[in-house]
Parts: C-alpha cells; sequence; structure tokens
C-alpha cells in the first residue's frame, strides 16, 4: 500500500478510456468544477480534442513507449489482464485516495487497482453501460453484481437510472444521483420568442444512432412543415460502426423523400452548438430506447443546454428527460417514438408564444439550481467526502 500524502488536499484519479470526444463535454465540467480541496488526475489509454477540453494532471497509455501500449493491450485483450497496469502506475504517482471509474464497464475493470492499492472507488453509470451491456451479453450482469459489492459508491445522472441500476443488483443505498452540471457562464439566458410570420428555426443536436430518435423528430417536421415555413438545423453524423451507418441513411432518405429543408453541418465543436442554439427557437431531441437496448441512461446534456439557455425543448419520457424538464407541464413531453404526439408538442409551442415566456423563465431557474456546474462540482466534492468517511481527507 502507498503511503499516503498528508497535505489537506483530496486526491482523485479519474479513470476513463479516451480524454475526451466531444460529444463527452460533461466529463470536463465534472472535474475542473470541483472544490479547490479536490486534486484530480485523469488516467485514460487515448486522447484527442485537448485544445478543446485542456486539463491538468492528465496521463494517456498512449503517451507512453509504444511497446509498452502495444503489449498492456494485447495482454488485456486476450485475458491475461482486466486492468491495465497503466492505472495502478497512475495510482501510485498520484498517491490516489479514491479512484472515480467513469462507464460501469470501467469500473468493473478497475477492481482489482481498487482493491490493490486500498482506493476508495467510485463508478458512474452513463447510458450504453446501464442498459445495452447487460441485454447483449448476460455476463454483464453477474460482473456488475460483483462490483456492486466491492465498490464504494455508484453515482447517476437521475432517478430512472438509479432504479435501473438498482434492478441490477446495486444495493440501493449505494446509488446516489448526481446531476450532471453545466457552465452556465457560457449559457446566458435569452428567452426565445417566435413571431408567426417568420420562419421557426428548429435546432437538432445528436450522433446518428437510433436512440437519438432522429428520424421521428424529421417525420414531426415534415407534418408540421405543411402548416408553418421551417429551417432546420441538424448537427451531428454517424460513426464508422454498421448501426450508425444505417441510421444515418434513414436520416438522409427522410429529408430527400420529403424535400426538407435541413442544413446538415456534420459534428461541430461544442462552441458551435452553442452558437446556432442561440440562433434557433426550438430543440427538438425526442430520445428512444433503440432495439438493441441502447438508452440515453440520463438525458442528453444538450437539453439541459438548451433549456438553460432559454429555448424551449421538445423531447420524450425516455429515461431522466422527464428530470430535466420537472417544470415543464406533462402535456408537453411526449412518448417515445410517437410522432402525432410531437406534432402535438410542436403546434403547442407555435400556437401559445406568449405563454413561453414563463415556462422558460422557471426552468431557467430550476436549471441553476439543479444543474450548475459549480454547484454540482461543490455536490461531488461532498459526495468524495462523505465516501471517505473516518480519513477526512478533504
Amino acid at each position: 500500500m502507498i503511503e499516503r500524502s498528508k497535505a489537506s488536499s483530496c486526491v482523485v484519479l479519474h479513470s476513463a478510456y479516451q480524454w475526451l470526444p466531444i460529444t463527452q463535454s460533461w466529463l470536463y465540467n465534472q472535474i475542473r468544477y470541483l472544490p479547490a480541496s479536490i486534486t484530480s488526475y485523469v488516467a485514460c489509454e487515448e486522447t484527442c480534442n485537448l485544445e478543446q477540453f485542456p486539463i491538468q494532471n492528465l496521463h494517456s497509455l498512449s503517451q507512453e513507449a509504444r511497446w509498452r501500449w502495444g503489449l498492456e493491450k494485447l495482454f488485456r485483450k486476450v485475458g491475461i489482464w482486466r486492468a491495465l497496469p497503466f492505472l495502478g502506475r497512475q495510482v501510485r504517482r498520484s498517491q490516489a485516495q479514491i479512484l472515480h471509474s467513469h462507464f460501469g464497464n470501467y469500473g468493473w475493470a478497475n477492481l482489482s487497482v481498487a482493491q490493490k492499492y486500498q482506493l476508495k472507488h467510485l463508478v458512474t453509470f452513463y447510458g450504453l453501460d446501464v442498459n445495452q451491456l447487460p441485454q447483449q451479453d448476460s455476463r454483464w450482469r453477474s460482473r456488475y453484481q460483483d462490483m456492486f459489492q466491492q465498490i464504494d459508491r455508484v453515482l447517476c445522472e437521475g432517478p430512472h437510472m438509479a432504479q435501473c441500476i438498482v434492478q441490477l443488483g446495486c444495493p440501493a443505498e449505494k446509488v446516489s444521483v448526481h446531476h450532471l452540471g453545466v457552465d452556465l457562464s457560457k449559457l446566458p439566458f435569452q428567452p426565445r420568442e417566435w413571431h408567426p410570420e417568420k420562419p421557426l428555426r428548429v435546432l437538432m443536436a445528436a450522433s446518428f444512432r437510433e436512440k437519438k430518435g432522429l428520424t421521428y423528430a424529421l417525420e414531426a417536421l415534415r407534418k408540421l412543415n405543411t402548416d408553418v415555413s421551417l429551417e432546420i438545423t441538424l448537427i451531428g453524423d454517424s460513426g464508422s460502426d454498421i448501426e450508425s451507418q444505417q441510421e444515418k441513411q434513414r436520416i438522409v432518405d427522410i429529408i430527400r423523400q420529403y424535400s426538407l429543408k435541413v442544413e446538415l453541418l456534420g459534428y461541430q465543436p461544442h462552441r458551435r452548438f452553442l452558437q446556432e442554439a442561440y440562433q434557433h427557437h426550438l430543440f427538438l431531441s425526442p430520445s428512444v430506447t433503440a432495439r438493441n437496448g441502447d438508452t440515453e441512461g440520463g438525458a442528453p446534456v444538450s437539453i439541459i443546454e438548451a433549456a438553460a439557455s432559454g429555448m424551449p425543448v421538445i423531447s420524450t419520457d425516455h429515461c431522466d428527460i422527464p428530470e430535466v424538464l420537472q417544470p415543464y407541464p406533462i402535456e408537453l413531453c411526449a412518448q417515445e417514438r410517437n410522432v402525432e404526439d410531437l406534432v402535438r408538442i410542436l403546434k403547442w409551442w407555435i400556437g401559445h408564444p406568449r405563454e413561453w415566456q414563463g415556462v422558460l423563465s422557471t426552468t431557467r431557474t430550476y436549471i441553476e439550481t439543479e444543474f450548475g456546474a459549480k454547484i454540482q462540482g461543490q455536490k461531488l466534492g461532498a459526495i468524495y467526502r462523505d465516501v471517505m468517511e473516518t480519513e477526512k481527507c478533504c
């Protein structure tokens, strides 16, 4: 066991596969808004987008000698190692007291490291790890049950995900809801206004995956297009996998079939998403449970950001999206895969422009309290202190 640091700060080692995909800005906010009493290190296998997500104390296996990188990856692939020795080296280097594994499958892989170095171990679930993995491979149910017995705390985005994790076998007392925080300093409140004599500008932003519900969104807009002039912007694209490529083809086919006026921007930096948000009236994000079991798990951060900016959000009763849009009247939340429901809600917004201000202002206040990155950083620091219990390192 390593000798613990005598400093008053609490040292947390964050473990993730990659730092940092553009779709995971929420992880960046989690770490950079922690209290000053928390010293964070990040251990990952690969890096990308470092200019967008600069962070101190970042260590990547990809930056080490090529032979070491190849050997460790190979030994894990053939089953000799579950956790890479690289992670243990970062524990020793940082003198971490807490290991925070991001995504459930990484938490399971890291069990031996946490045990070897007698670390407190937290695991945050985000979505695919909650539903899709256990559905596609039943071994993950037993793996998770083993993990739940050994770790100290499970964090998740909302009450729906918390219930899913309990159903996977986690003791309820180990599960804590911790909302993902958004940077409100970059989200000035500008409640949208729309005048019927002008085109209605609708923004969508998501990876081209079935769970994002983009095909249902486009079908709804096609029906709405007969009543109001639309200008539609779609940020996002497919990945290299077949399922994502097939979803992209379905999206393109709908746009062509109905001659929808859609500006396809592809993947964009986060700052471009925010720029586009302030130039649009509505944000459409109708997530669904995919046929392969993939879900949001919690709620897309893009919904939180759009709502915080003063933008009406049209979404579904999927996972923890209702938790984000809690101030909305219940009738403004569509059922999954229900195109007619989406059309009905879209028509409510365009038919009641004078009521936008009240709903949007109430929602902004709620998000400031429950989803602000600074507040959530303080709350995560409190969770670390609680987990450390008698050691009182924070």
